[in-house]
């Protein structure tokens, strides 16, 4: 699969740009500032309806202009199709297929797919747990776009059942007898019901991913393994492994939970505050590993993620922001061998001399937001 044809209106920098993509490495070069990274999270944007960089639509739509539009022509195989998201900032956001308007925005997930490298990495080692989520939730909605709809259907419930919990937290603290909880068992049962669906996803996940991880941290540092994940829930789901299981796992951390939760008025159990513990070796990669062995930990989460994708049938696309300037030339090199392969690589430089030679390709000089090839 590679993207053939990128078009963005009022995206970013960008009051349009019109920019023709080949499949193999794809290099765009410029100072920074240019507008380099605005192309690559547009198609990043295609594939997880969100930017690696912020975390609402606003900042993506040019100042002035009322909304933006993503469009691209992705070729898999001998099927083409073209999408189009029109972001909407404070309002429902669109979306078309082929030009029909009749699919939801989260119709589009699954056409394009991306893998991304890009400097904020280094936080899925050094980061909050908050990181490492994400980081499963993206890719189990990468391997399958319906999980769209259960984390959508799990923040709402949440955030429901947080609302309930505040408001009855703050009853009792004015000296109330606080709010009618009898529907907290309804919110319990629908939350986990999305919960253990989610749960069951990441831990398929990280069953399949440990290994090719565990290779790819290999690959990039030799004799330095082994790494190991261990993800930590409530204690209800110790032992837990079907669905159904999970489900009434996590229904028993819930009533466990119940007196604290309405003290503090906030939901404490569930997907939402899980850890992933990172391991390198016997000890926790996070605040034990160095500043190279972080950054060759997070290339093997990416990298696997991207041998897991193409094993299963839809090759992705690789995305590399700014990332070879962050590494030394060793990893330099030999992440960009192990990626050369790809069919199709988007990076960005500030340099030349920042893109190894490997990775020759189609090059595009971006300055002052034109986007010139060369």
């Amino acid at each position: 699969m590679h993207v053939s044809h990128l078009s963005l209106a009022d995206f970013r920098s960008y009051a349009r740009v019109e920019v023709p993509l080949d499949p193999g490495v794809t290099a765009f070069v410029g100072p920074n500032g240019q507008g380099k990274t605005n192309l690559v999270e547009a198609v990043g944007y295609l594939a997880t309806l969100g930017s690696h960089r912020v975390s609402s639509d606003a900042p993506l739509v040019r100042m002035g202009a009322d909304r933006a539009i993503i469009r691209a022509s992705v070729v898999q195989g001998e099927r083409r199709q073209l999408i189009e998201l029109e972001l909407n900032p404070g309002k429902a956001n669109r979306a078309r297929i082929n030009r029909s308007s009749q699919v939801r925005p989260r119709d589009v997930l699954g056409i394009v797919r991306t893998v991304l490298f890009a400097p904020e990495d280094l936080a899925l080692v050094k980061g909050d747990p908050g990181e490492r989520r994400r980081f499963l939730d993206e890719l189990i909605t990468a391997r399958s776009p319906r999980m769209a709809g259960v984390r959508s259907d799990y923040d709402r419930v949440l955030k429901q059942r947080n609302t309930l919990l505040k408001s009855a937290a703050m009853a009792r603290r004015h000296g109330g007898r606080g709010l009618d909880l009898s529907t907290l068992d309804i919110w319990d049962q629908h939350l986990a019901r999305a919960g253990a669906e989610l749960l069951a996803q990441r831990l398929d996940l990280i069953a399949v991913l440990l290994p090719l991880a565990d290779k790819a941290y290999e690959q990039l540092a030799p004799g330095g393994g082994p790494i190991a994940f261990d993800y930590r829930g409530p204690d209800a789901i110790e032992g837990a492994h079907t669905r159904e299981e999970l489900y009434e796992a996590l229904l028993t951390a819930l009533a466990e939970a119940r007196k604290q939760e309405i003290e503090r008025g906030v939901t404490l159990v569930g997907p939402h505050r899980d850890e992933l513990l990172l391991k390198l070796g016997r000890l926790p990669a996070k605040g034990y590993a160095s500043h190279g062995e972080s950054w060759s930990y997070a290339l093997a989460l990416r990298l696997a993620s991207y041998d897991l994708l193409r094993s299963e049938g839809n090759e992705p696309v690789l995305v590399l922001d700014d990332v070879f300037a962050e590494l030394d030339t060793r990893r330099r090199e030999r992440l960009a061998e192990l990626v050369a392969p790809g069919e199709q690589v988007l990076v960005t430089a500030a340099v030349d001399d920042d893109v190894p030679g490997v990775l020759a390709g189609t090059r595009y000089a971006v300055s002052e937001g034109v986007v010139e090839r060369v």
